[in-house]
């Protein structure tokens, strides 16, 4: 999976994994005011399609949207994109980059790294 979404696309795709499948109407329901128009929607979940993020099946005289990738996948591959882009692809430098831009404490950063060990053990 190299594309990657457009703001308007992400949105539509949180929907998507949130619900798991939705028609067009059903993601237009879960979204913020000001709705979007149906046609919207509809054009920005085919774009989805010719990506291959989300497929279709029938229902009734319209159809129901489902992600083909799933959220942990996108999120995975986006961050290390960032980290790539950003850092040198250096997981360390980004952290840095965090904590002094975020001034996030030392409580916080053990809980990364407790995380980061208990996934090292999986």
């Amino acid at each position: 999976m190299s594309k990657q979404l457009t703001k308007a696309e992400e949105q539509i795709m949180q929907v998507l994994w949130e619900l798991k499948i939705a028609s067009v109407k059903e993601v237009i329901e879960q979204l913020p005011e000001p709705k979007p128009a149906y046609n919207t929607v509809s054009t920005i979940i085919r774009i989805l399609e010719t990506k291959e993020f989300v497929g279709h099946k029938p229902k009734g005289r319209g159809y129901e949207y489902y992600p083909l990738i799933e959220k942990a996948e996108y999120s995975n591959e986006s961050l290390h994109k960032l980290m790539d882009g950003y850092f040198g692809g250096s997981f360390k430098s980004m952290v840095s980059f965090f904590m002094k831009e975020n001034k996030m404490d030392i409580q916080e950063l053990e809980s990364i790294l407790k995380e980061v060990n208990k996934n090292k053990e999986s």
